[in-house]
């Protein structure tokens, strides 16, 4: 279904510790080729789910699956925000009607920020 949006969509999967789906949810609804994303929002709803990863993904209305480098970018946001409350980010895919593309296969997932608290 979400490959066949008119518009950019954002949704995001949130999973237990043994990556069993909590929830699934669309966050964010944009135009023909972006989509406004706030981590802030994905934060919230990944705790109140009580989730320990996530998957997200989104939409690309044009028919390409490739990730942009705004999709990369995004990704980092995302997951250094999450981070921060202890939710790990599994993957990002992009779809379309007849195609998708993941990042952490295409190797284009940004390395988690290391933080050691002494």
């Amino acid at each position: 279904w979400l490959g066949r949006e008119p518009r950019e969509t954002f949704g995001v999967l949130f999973l237990d510790s043994q990556h069993c789906m909590l929830a699934a949810e669309v966050l964010f609804e944009g135009t023909i080729d972006q989509a406004v994303v706030h981590p802030r929002e994905i934060v919230k709803r990944a705790l109140a789910h009580n989730a320990s990863a996530a998957i997200i993904a989104h939409n690309h209305p044009s028919g390409s699956p490739q990730p942009s480098d705004a999709d990369v970018h995004l990704t980092a946001r995302v997951q250094t925000a999450l981070q921060l409350v202890d939710v790990r980010l599994l993957d990002h895919f992009v779809v379309t009607a007849h195609a998708t593309a993941s990042l952490a296969e295409l190797g284009r997932m940004p390395r988690p920020l290391v933080a050691e608290i002494v």
